[in-house]
């Protein structure tokens, strides 16, 4: 049997990506005709639900793991997650591309500092290709049902086209940002022009000469704003409450970088390793309040009053909130486009939607042709979009209603053999992603391959073990500066910070070094089944 903290290594020096800057070919798939073997009485060690970085990148690390009965669940035509999904103008990465991709698969060839939607989807494509994937994964497979088969110690995942999938283990790497939000505005459904989320843009819907609403101002709304304004006739922009934006220091990449990122990779590594420890050190400013936090917003105080020279402006969008409470943003065109002739910034609160436009709480109407929603995801509840159910029945959702608890934000007692990326408070607010990603990635592989060879029928956290761990994390969510007052996605509607990790990513890269087989109970599988 091998060691349950065994280190899970490359087995070979992964290749610079090639390619992805080019122009995207999109293979779509039926589920009809999809490679992989279908469901029937077949038993996959792992099941993946969900073809983004998460999915990908673990079914990449399974397999050098020596797991290779393993399947994909995609519920659309086409890999990307939340890349795929967010198409709207503008849309971009607010990390830098070197150190928003996973350290095993760089690519050399990115165009810019902050990359587009459109390159980092072609990046996850290129994934794909590289490694092997695509004869994984399983596409238009919309799960509607997770659930525990006790005695046989199997996950059945069910598919609205009926299929049955099984699996000793399963991933969930749908992650927090799949499920659009709407906002809870009366009359919303009544009005009579074009509306539009930003995770399901309408490419075919023409905004030129068009009166446009944007509601919302926070990271995929300052995005958005500087593109529509080039199109729109008039602009109107709804600001419940302004965010903390500091510069964004973006540049194109050189060809002479390029080549030398592929000759000499360790020049790019270089790079990544100083934009990791740049982005751990903001940590001190963003997460706990500090002299280093006041620093911070005479910083964005400077870059707002550089920007925008107006003081009445400067005074709507002068956050009255520590630095950090709630997301931070970075933008150069953001600010310009908010004092663009044909754009209006409106702070008064919406009271309620009406057939022609936005009526606000002083009973202005606001006419316009289409209200475009940069409202987000639907983060508290990203974890169970459909009943996910455990040992006797249990239902995640139910145990969750009052915020969600995780060990380690990846197993759940009562939930074997289960783990969930980007689970509860794994989410960073100063760091890449994709750093936490890979620790959850590799701590996933060694549960996996701590089941499978030592032939367990269930691997479960112990309640005690993760009430403790919980107890840890939310006494020290307690002093930062997410918790602080301000209200955000972070935390539910009572208040409490199922979200973000309380520390570094060199912190939470410790957590996830250790699988500790003695926090889990363990129920042997039956030789003779």
């Amino acid at each position: 049997m091998r060691e349950t903290t065994m280190t899970i290594e490359i087995r070979k020096p992964a290749k610079a990506l090639k390619g992805t800057t080019a122009a995207r070919t999109t293979v779509h798939r039926s589920s009809s005709k999809s490679a992989a073997a279908k469901s029937g009485e077949h038993v996959y060690d792992t099941l993946i639900i969900g073809a983004g970085f998460a999915g990908l990148g673990t079914a990449i690390k399974l397999r050098e793991a020596g797991v290779h009965n393993v399947a994909i669940l995609e519920r659309a035509a086409e890999v990307g997650g939340t890349w795929r999904d967010n198409q709207y103008p503008g849309a971009a990465c607010d990390i830098p591309s070197n150190l928003y991709s996973f350290s095993f698969a760089p690519n050399p060839n990115w165009s810019r500092s902050y990359s587009g939607s459109q390159e980092i989807l072609a990046y996850v494509h290129s994934l794909v290709n590289d490694f092997g994937l695509e004869k994984l994964i399983q596409y238009q497979q919309n799960v509607t049902r997770v659930e525990l088969d006790d005695a046989q110690g199997l996950w059945m995942i069910h598919t609205d086209g009926g299929r049955v999938w099984k699996g000793k283990t399963v991933i969930m790497a749908s992650g927090p940002l799949a499920n659009a939000s709407f906002p809870k505005i009366r009359g919303i459904e009544n009005f009579k022009g074009k509306k539009i989320h930003s995770a399901q843009w309408d490419h075919d819907y023409d905004f030129t000469g068009k009166r446009v609403a944007v509601v919302g101002t926070g990271a995929s709304a300052i995005q958005i704003i500087p593109e529509l304004v080039k199109k729109v006739d008039k602009l109107k922009v709804f600001q419940r409450t302004p965010a903390w934006v500091m510069p964004r220091p973006d540049f194109s990449t050189s060809e002479l970088s390029k080549k030398l990122f592929a000759k000499l990779p360790f020049t790019q590594k270089a790079i990544r390793e100083a934009l990791y420890w740049t982005h751990e050190s903001m940590a001190l400013a963003v997460i706990w309040s500090s002299p280093v936090t006041r620093l911070g917003e005479r910083l964005g105080q400077a870059f707002l009053k550089s920007q925008v020279p107006d003081p009445w402006m400067r005074r709507q969008l002068k956050p009255d909130y520590k630095l950090g409470c709630k997301r931070i943003l970075v933008s150069n065109d953001y600010y310009p486009a908010l004092q663009k002739e044909n754009c209006e910034l409106i702070t008064w609160p919406i009271a309620n939607i009406v057939e022609q436009g936005i009526r606000t709480s002083e009973g202005i109407e606001h006419r316009v042709d289409c209200i475009v929603f940069a409202t987000g995801f639907d983060v508290p509840k990203s974890g169970t979009p459909y009943p996910i159910l455990g040992v006797g029945g249990r239902e995640l959702a139910k145990e969750w209603q009052r915020g969600a608890q995780a060990y380690k934000s990846i197993n759940v007692s009562g939930y074997p053999n289960l783990y969930i990326m980007f689970g509860p408070n794994s989410g960073p607010g100063h760091n890449s992603a994709l750093v936490y990603m890979e620790q959850q990635i590799a701590y996933a592989v060694k549960g996996i391959r701590t089941i499978l060879d030592s032939n367990l029928k269930m691997l479960d956290v112990k309640p005690d073990v993760q009430a403790k761990h919980n107890a840890n994390i939310q006494k020290r969510l307690a002093k930062t500066n997410w918790n602080s007052g301000c209200k955000s996605w972070y935390l539910t509607e009572d208040g409490f910070n199922a979200t973000m990790f309380p520390g570094f990513a060199t912190q939470y890269a410790a957590q996830m070094s250790k699988f500790d087989v003695k926090a889990y109970r363990q129920v042997k599988a039956d030789v003779t089944a």
